[in-house]
């Protein structure tokens, strides 16, 4: 019985293990992606901090300029995936580009396996297509690569990149000014549709209270759209509007009668 038991649990293990194989191979095949702080990312030192400095000031140019989003990194290995595999990983986790225009592009260097990719985004496929892409890289990066001149290389091949994307029509990147007047308008729609609420709740005091919330959300969130042209206020200034007038009783005005007794 004391065999039998133990061939038992040995085959339990056996099935456990059997089941971790795939997962530990799994956990193994993916190379780190370090964390998005910069349009430089360098885990190898190879560029010094002007060198990385002047690439950065280049891409922030190029984002305020264009709104698209110009990403170099250098690692030393993707083993044991392909650099094709990497960089797509790479560009899907660290979100490049805007959303609904994907016009991100990110210069993958894997400097050990001698081995560089270019990638641009959906939106700039037109702009950087894999031929041009492919002659950037041969032009640009392979030669002075080879002499070892990895921050030249890098920088004229962006100058390239640059150069492409300011041929592009794309949609206006959203300025601070913009944004901070977009801001301003939500702000001032959501105030102002609350105002509106109050208001229809003076106007509308002889109705009965349902009726009056309902009428108050209306208005309220008809005015905080109108002016913010933003759902989310909308919706916040209208419930708000609804809870007024159900919970919050304003008694209409009436006529002083006359009366009396002699």
């Amino acid at each position: 019985m004391r065999g039998s038991a133990r061939r038992r649990l040995v085959g339990v293990w056996l099935v456990l293990l059997l089941a971790l194989l795939p997962w530990l191979a799994w956990a193994q095949a993916e190379a780190p992606i370090p964390p998005l702080d910069a349009p430089v990312v360098d885990t190898t030192g190879t560029l010094t901090p002007n060198q990385r400095l002047e690439l950065d000031r280049q891409a922030v140019q190029l984002q305020q300029r264009k709104g698209s989003q110009l990403q170099v990194l250098v690692v030393p290995s993707t083993a044991p995936e392909s650099i094709e595999q990497y960089t797509q990983r790479v560009f899907d986790q660290w979100k490049l580009g805007r959303k609904g225009v994907d016009d991100g592009v990110l210069l993958v260097v894997a400097k050990d396996e001698r081995r560089v990719r270019i990638q641009p985004g959906y939106g700039l496929e037109g702009a950087i297509p894999d031929a041009t892409a492919n002659r950037i890289i041969q032009e640009y990066l392979v030669p002075r690569f080879r002499a070892g001149d990895y921050s030249g290389g890098i920088s004229e091949a962006t100058v390239m990149l640059v150069k492409l994307i300011d041929g592009e029509a794309l949609p206006a990147p959203v300025s601070a000014h913009a944004s901070a007047s977009r801001g301003g308008g939500l702000g001032f729609g959501f105030f102002a549709g609350l105002f509106a609420a109050l208001v229809a709740q003076v106007l509308f005091a002889r109705l009965s209270r349902p009726v009056r919330g309902v009428l108050s959300g209306v208005v309220g969130g008809g005015v905080g759209l109108l002016l913010s042209l933003s759902l989310f206020v909308a919706a916040l200034t209208g419930v708000i509007g609804l809870l007024l007038g159900l919970f919050v009783g304003i008694a209409p005005g009436r006529s002083a009668g006359g009366g009396g007794w002699g």
